[in-house]
């Protein structure tokens, strides 16, 4: 990565990267799902490449935050359930970029999002609200299930977008704000941390891109506090709308870049 392009932005955009930190910060504790709008002004401001590895430990300290706030409220059997379907979806997204250009990465993710935003919508409109998410131990759940975490996988490997098709997910179980958030931070942080690895290996991060890293996570602090603050003002049925809501803007974003 070619980093000395970190030392050469000017002021406004900067505080467009502040601003996008602070974004992530409150997605985490708040409305997940929002950093769609995070990772389209990071790739606007920076070199498509260098983005990601400037995201990615802005995105894991947004985790640590969500992690600390619900700990409590992490569905556990949900997590299990998803994460071998996850890995296969990290090695799908993997075998798709050996031959998908940016164009066609960013078209069939955009896609997806939309496809699955009309699907939720179309469940929710006909589902109970449940206190709590039961165990999935039909077929049909467990597809669902396995469904949704390879496209979370793929889509998290390809582009860092695995974000809202997980937030689809919690919302079609029938997830609460609290478990809903709660699981969501575990799952990302684990997900998220797992890629540091790699991103290294491929030379995405560096010690240039984790000092400006260092300057971006100062606003990832207030966006959190924020988000905490404003999660307990926001009702069921609006917190569902505004999940999907940046659902649909972060895939339209995608397909009209």
């Amino acid at each position: 990565m070619n980093t000395m392009t970190l030392w050469h932005l000017t002021g406004w955009e900067f505080a467009a990267l502040a601003f996008a930190a602070l974004l992530v910060g409150f997605s985490k504790t708040a409305v997940s799902g929002a950093n769609t709008v995070s990772l389209a002004i990071f790739a606007a401001v920076l070199p498509a490449r260098a983005s990601t590895g400037v995201l990615l430990p802005v995105l894991i300290a947004g985790d640590l935050l969500a992690v600390a706030t619900y700990r409590r409220h992490a569905h556990w059997p949900t997590l299990w359930r998803l994460f071998p379907a996850v890995a296969a979806g990290v090695v799908v997204g993997t075998v798709f970029l050996v031959w998908a250009d940016d164009a066609v990465v960013r078209t069939s993710i955009g896609a997806i999002l939309l496809l699955m935003a009309a699907v939720t919508v179309r469940r929710r409109r006909t589902a109970d609200a449940g206190a709590d998410p039961a165990p999935v131990t039909t077929r049909a759940g467990r597809l669902k299930a396995r469904s949704y975490g390879v496209m979370g996988g793929f889509t998290t490997m390809v582009a860092n977008a695995g974000g809202p098709v997980m937030s689809l997910y919690l919302l079609s179980a029938g997830f609460r704000k609290l478990g809903f958030l709660g699981t969501s931070a575990f799952f990302f942080l684990i997900v998220n941390v797992s890629k540091l690895p790699f991103s290294a290996g491929l030379g995405l991060i560096d010690g240039r891109s984790l000092l400006l890293d260092l300057a971006l996570v100062l606003f990832v602090v207030p966006g959190a506090l924020l988000g905490k603050w404003a999660v307990h003002r926001i009702d069921q049925r609006l917190f569902e709308q505004l999940v999907i809501a940046a659902t649909v803007v972060g895939g339209l974003q995608l397909l009209l870049r």
